[in-house]
């Protein structure tokens, strides 16, 4: 798997690369602001972007901006966006397009290297990641919806969807069997009225719907 980071700060972008690296993945490249990372991926084959919300030169919006120009422009390339506090906008923004492949951790998950690592693979992989901190202030926020038809085990099954985790580690954490999270999933997709459309992610249609309330 190879892995671009996009990271303004020198060290902690060289401690991207270590951990990536001591992980068995390839570092594809590295960039220090949105412009060096536009003319990278321009000759470099990437399976995964990894990028700061915040970049130069204005250290506000430059990164969820690239990301959301990437998803646009190659929706197949799964982008990790990385983010020093929770901004909401910006996680419901860059889910908002439907797909997979989409991650929003916090900076400080980094230093889980496992955690990381696993989060890492996910997107690449297809899935979609949100941060605990995000879908925990999300949930305090959320107006009345669909969610409100929700048992308390289909709620918290739906945060462990949000955070990117399969119906296998869904079990493991709310220590039920594999069926029963099953069960808990399909009565999810049909209190939010979501058929079976092979078009459709309904797995990550549901995390919108949980993360626009």
């Amino acid at each position: 798997m190879r892995v671009v980071i996009v990271e303004d700060s020198v060290l902690l972008r060289e401690g991207l690369v270590r951990l990536v690296q001591a992980a068995g993945l390839e570092v594809a490249g590295t960039a220090g602001d949105v412009a060096e990372m536009e003319a990278l991926l321009t000759g470099t084959v990437a399976d995964v972007v990894v990028l700061d919300v915040r970049m130069p030169p204005t250290f506000t919006d430059e990164g969820i901006r690239a990301a959301l120009a990437l998803q646009r422009r190659d929706p197949s390339l799964p982008v990790l966006v990385l983010s020093q506090y929770v901004e909401e906008r910006y996680a419901s923004e860059l889910l908002s397009r439907g797909r997979g492949g989409v991650g929003y951790l916090l900076k400080d998950r980094v230093a889980d290297v496992e955690q990381f690592i696993d989060s890492l693979r996910r997107v690449a992989a297809g899935g979609t990641v949100l941060d605990p901190e995000v879908v925990a202030q999300l949930m305090i926020r959320r107006k009345a919806s669909p969610i409100d038809r929700l048992t308390p085990r289909e709620l918290e099954t739906l945060r462990l969807m949000a955070e990117g985790r399969s119906n296998s580690a869904i079990a493991a954490g709310l220590h039920i069997s594999e069926s029963a999270v099953a069960k808990n999933v399909n009565n999810i997709f049909t209190k939010f009225d979501l058929a079976p459309v092979d078009t459709d992610h309904r797995r990550v249609l549901a995390v919108l719907e949980f993360i626009n309330k």
